[in-house]
Parts: C-alpha cells; structure tokens; sequence
C-alpha cells in the first residue's frame, strides 16, 4: 500500500476535529443547520491553518445525505464517493496552474448541467488569487447568480490580490494562526496514534517552529519520526531543520552585549563549521534577544529551561533596556542585507564587529535623533514666541557667528537670590519654549554665582561626546544666550565645569564649548 503523509491522514473529516477555528466552524455548521448556506464563500488566511480542509468538509456536509448536527457523516455513499474523489460533483481546482480564461469558462459551461449524484456541484478553487484578470471577469457573473444547484468555495493566503468585485460577491472567512497549545495538543493525538514517543519539549519546539500552520507543525513531526530514535528530543528536532544549539546562540550574543568581538568571532566560526545556515543563525539571535528584552519586561518565558532562563536572566540584568532594542534593530538590518547576499559569511562577521565596535555611537545616535523628534514637535504646538530683550554676556557671544539682536532689557525674571532656583528657572523656560536639546544637556547642572556678573555651570556627571555635538551648534548656542539675557536683565559671563576631571574653563575659548557635556536621561 503506497504510503501516505502525516498531514493527509490525519486531516479532520469533522469541523469539530479542526482546531483553533472555532469562530468560522461554528458559523459554518449553523448555516447547514439552518439550511442557509451560500453561494459564495472565500476561505482566506495563512497556510496551514485549514482553508482547504474546511472547504472540503463543507462540501460534504452540503451534500451529506445524513447530516449530524451540521457536519457529514462520512458514512452515506456521497460522503464517500467525495472522500475518495469519485464524485464529480464536488471539482478541486488549483488556480496556480489553472488560471487562464478557458479554464473559468470551462467552469462557466458545467454549472448549468445538472449534478449526477449530489444535491449540489461544488467547486473549490484553491489559490484564486492566482487567476489572470482575464479569469476573474469571466467569473464574475457566474459567481454572482450561479444556478441554485452550484456552490463556490474559493481559498487564498492573499486575499489582498483578489478585485474587490469578487470580495463582494463573497461571504469571506479569515482563518488565524493557530496557537501554540492547540498545536501541541492536536501531535499529541498524532503520536498517539502513530505511536510515535517524543518529549514535550519536542512538541513545544515544533509548536513555535510551525509558527501558526498545522500543517507544518505535522510535517516536521513526520521528518523527525523517520529516523531510528527511541524518542524525539528538542535537540533532534533543531538539528533536523538546520536550527543552531542554544549554547552558539547564547554565546554570540553575550560576547555583542560584551563588545567582545574575538568570542563573537569564534561563535560564527563554530556555527559555520557544523554545518548550520547563518541565515537561520542570525534569526535566533534576534529571537534570543527579544526574550532576553521580554524577560527584562516581564521575568517570564516558555520554551526555556531553568538553566537556560538563569542564563536569560544574567543577560537581562546586566543590559538596559534601549540597548537590547538598539542590537535588535541592528541585527535586522543585517538580516535585511545578507538574505540575497552572494557573501552572506563576510556580511555577518563584518556586521557583528561593527555592532561590537560601534554600539555607544549608535546609542548617541538613537537619542539624538529622538531629540530632534521631540524638538520638532514641541516647535510645531507652540503659540507664543519668546521675545529678545537685551545682547548676551561678550564672552558667549564671540563664540558665535552671528549678532545677538539687542531691545531695551525688561524687568528681570530671576529674581529670587537663590542660584539653584534662578538656575531651575533658567532650565525650565528652555524646556516650555521648546529647547529640549539644551534642555537636556543642563537638566543634570548645577550654578554657582561667583559674583554678579559671573556664573559658574558646573557638570557633576561628566563630559559625553553627545552633548558637544549639540552645545556647539550655532542655532543652540543663540537659544541658550538669548534665554539667559532675557532672564537675567543683565550681561553675565558664563564659566564652564566639569566636575568629574577637568578643571574649570572660561567659555570665552575659540569656540565656546569645546569641553562641555554631561550625561542625560531622556523622558518621552
């Protein structure tokens, strides 16, 4: 007897036995029930997830000379006759490799003949969104008003593609991927029957390997039970469909967290050496990395051991946040560049080394741009300029470009006699009239009033490159001068320091601020 595949021998006969569509199952027996059903249906949704499946047991039902419940009883000589694809009644048709004009007017032709058996002549057309335009005007018109004795059963995982004059001739389903647990516990039954032994581990591996198709949960099943094992272990399973261990994953990762480029260049070698697709590699280190950033958010994960989630863990604990997200974006970048790659071990190597090298740049970079995003939007609602009152301290305005316009100096604003709170109000007027980036640069100083024509900004938290980059544009420097003058009411001169290391600098220097920058917190 020739031999048949997993998922065809176990393919429900029943809407009860299809799993994770009870919301179109349940529709679709009610509608036999009631002896209500269509002319018309469109079975859209993933593959895998049981259009066709669902498809042929309408047909059957529809036809079934002893109907349960809304469902076929596969036992009467129709039910039969359609199972073992005698009855020509019921026509499979696969619109990839017949989508031309004659072949829909070929269907166009039959649907006025009676059935020879059956109550009604079905027509499943598999894929439709494969049909030339020329195919879908042709079967407009039937597929509107089709004689009483036809039903259309239409099945695509693109239903996007299909013109919107057949949407609307159709009562259309959307299958969704089918959840984990219910696929775990439909191999289940399978092994049972089979007598196939495997560990849950296995099943749950699977499980996430199918991502939502039943029918490729099943068909990895069969590739793992043909070989000579006692029982089928996660390990068997990764191997099989070319998956790297979880020890390579961990390892590459880590060593990018790290910034240690000779490890993560020993664990691209490794993966190479035994034979696993860098493709394939690359994809599990962003999945690794996106429960690594789960985990940091929720402390929980499946499909990991206590061992493995201890190691998880570590790796969580000792990264922030925007830096897994920052590794994540990057790594999908590479994904992006090596997938039709001629070079796909070169782009990856070099890939990993630049992620190692450059990861606190592209942290300054990412805050930098979420900056401007924030600045940008903050200018486009507000309402009421700031205006200008008197020309800034000499010291800080040689250090610019341009002229400082100079008006009549208004009563002053900071009055208070305290610098901290003079200082805070400073602060805060930049951050109402839109000036995060020098907000965020001075959000962290601290003043100290040396005399009344000199303050002193000290940076308690150090220099960063980032803050540099913003105090010495030219547009930001106006902004802070024309803010502190129109505070103040007076010329003050500015002294810079960093109180971490370097001494205290006038800000009188060729430029102004070649030494300032402090570190900062962005807050959305």
């Amino acid at each position: 007897m020739a031999y048949t595949a997993l998922y065809r021998t176990f393919r429900p006969l029943k809407f009860e036995d299809m799993v994770g569509q009870e919301h179109i199952t349940k529709t679709l027996k009610n509608q036999i029930i009631a002896g209500r059903v269509g002319h018309a249906y469109l079975m859209s949704g993933g593959r895998g997830t049981g259009k066709t499946t669902s498809a042929k047991i309408l047909a059957r039902a529809v036809n079934c000379l002893n109907p349960q419940d809304g469902e076929p009883c596969n036992e009467c000589e129709i039910c039969k006759s359609i199972l073992d694809g005698s009855l020509t009644d019921v026509v499979e048709m696969d619109a990839a490799s017949n989508n031309s004009v004659e072949d829909i007017r070929s269907i166009r032709g039959e649907v006025n003949f009676l059935p020879t058996k059956a109550k009604y002549r079905v027509y499943i057309i598999d894929e439709v969104h494969m049909l030339s335009v020329g195919a879908f005007n042709a079967l407009l018109k039937t597929l509107e008003e089709p004689p009483e004795h036809v039903k259309f059963i239409l099945a695509t995982t693109e239903p996007q593609k299909l013109p919107a004059t057949i949407l609307s001739r159709c009562q259309r389903f959307d299958y969704k991927k089918i959840k984990e647990d219910d696929i775990v516990k439909r191999l289940k039954i399978i092994c049972s029957e089979s007598n196939i032994k495997i560990t849950q581990d296995a099943l749950k591996t699977i499980a996430v390997l199918a991502e939502g198709a039943m029918r490729d949960a099943i068909s990895i099943l069969e590739r793992c039970s043909q070989e000579s094992v006692e029982e089928i272990t996660i390990d068997l399973v990764k191997d099989l469909v070319g998956l790297p261990s979880l020890q390579a994953i961990h390892k590459l990762t880590k060593a990018i967290l790290e910034n240690q480029e000779m490890v993560a260049l020993e664990a691209i070698e490794e993966v190479i050496d035994n034979g696993k697709d860098l493709y394939n590699f690359l994809w599990e280190v962003i999945k690794y990395c996106k429960d690594i950033l789960i985990y940091k958010s929720t402390q929980k994960l499946n499909l990991y051991s206590e061992e493995e989630l201890l190691e998880i863990k570590n790796l969580a604990n000792q990264t922030e946040k925007e830096k897994l997200l920052h590794i994540i974006y990057q790594l999908s970048d590479l994904e992006s560049s090596i997938k039709n790659a001629s070079q796909k071990t070169i782009l990856f190597q070099t890939g990993v080394i630049k992620l190692c090298m450059n990861q606190t740049s592209g942290d300054i970079s990412a805050l930098e741009n979420k900056v401007m995003q924030l600045e940008q939007k903050l200018n486009q609602i507000k309402t009421t300029p700031i205006s200008v009152a008197t020309q800034s301290s000499q010291p800080m305005r040689q250090a610019t470009t341009r002229p400082v316009e100079t008006k009549t100096a208004p009563k002053p604003m900071v009055s208070t006699g305290k610098p901290s709170e003079d200082w805070k109000a400073i602060i805060d007027t930049l951050k109402k009239t839109g000036k995060i980036r020098l907000y965020t640069c001075l959000v962290n100083t601290t003043l100290n009033k040396l005399n009344d024509q000199t303050w002193e900004i000290e940076f308690p938290n150090g220099l960063t490159e980032f803050n540099k980059k913003i105090l010495e544009d030219i547009t930001n420097r106006n902004d802070l001068i024309k803010t502190i003058a129109t505070l103040t009411g007076n010329e003050i001169n500015i002294k810079l320091k960093d109180g971490k290391t370097a001494p205290a600098t006038t800000s009188s220097s060729a430029t102004g601020f070649e030494d300032l920058g402090i570190d900062i917190n962005i807050i959305d």
